[in-house]
């Protein structure tokens, strides 16, 4: 029989009646298929319902953050200019995995205001406070 140690390097884990609401993480690219803008209809669909949201980009997905993208030359409408809307939907919590930046060569300049730029260690423990996490 096996014994499983839980290291103090490791990320606590919420119990269920401390967790937060859903946790919609963006790992797709803006114009690389429909997962950016789904996860932002779910997101603001939550918070119409007033529903704890928090938003996570990682991977491909920290390129729906950076300014000045044109979907049009792909005829594909830009939803980006949507991300201005989330303090009408009480969003609050936008965090960016800071390696996806790095491993990305990109900036820390995005086209909103208050992201939360994490280590991957600070990403996971963010992440693991949800009592749902969906991926897009």
């Amino acid at each position: 029989m096996t014994s499983i140690m839980q290291s103090e390097t490791q990320p606590q884990l919420t119990d269920a009646s401390t967790a937060l609401g859903v946790a919609i993480i963006n790992s797709k690219a803006p114009f690389s298929s429909n997962a950016g803008k789904d996860a932002l209809d779910v997101a603001l669909l939550f918070g119409s319902f007033e529903q704890k949201v928090s938003l996570f980009f990682q991977g491909d997905g920290v390129y729906q953050l950076i300014a000045n993208q044109d979907g049009s030359l792909l005829a594909i409408k830009d939803y980006l200019k949507t991300f201005s809307a989330f303090e009408f939907y009480d969003i609050e919590d936008v965090y960016v995995c800071q390696q996806s930046l790095i491993e990305r060569q990109l900036s820390k300049t995005f086209h909103i205001d208050n992201v939360q730029v994490l280590t991957n260690k600070a990403f996971a423990v963010a992440l693991s406070k949800h009592k749902h996490v969906l991926r897009f």
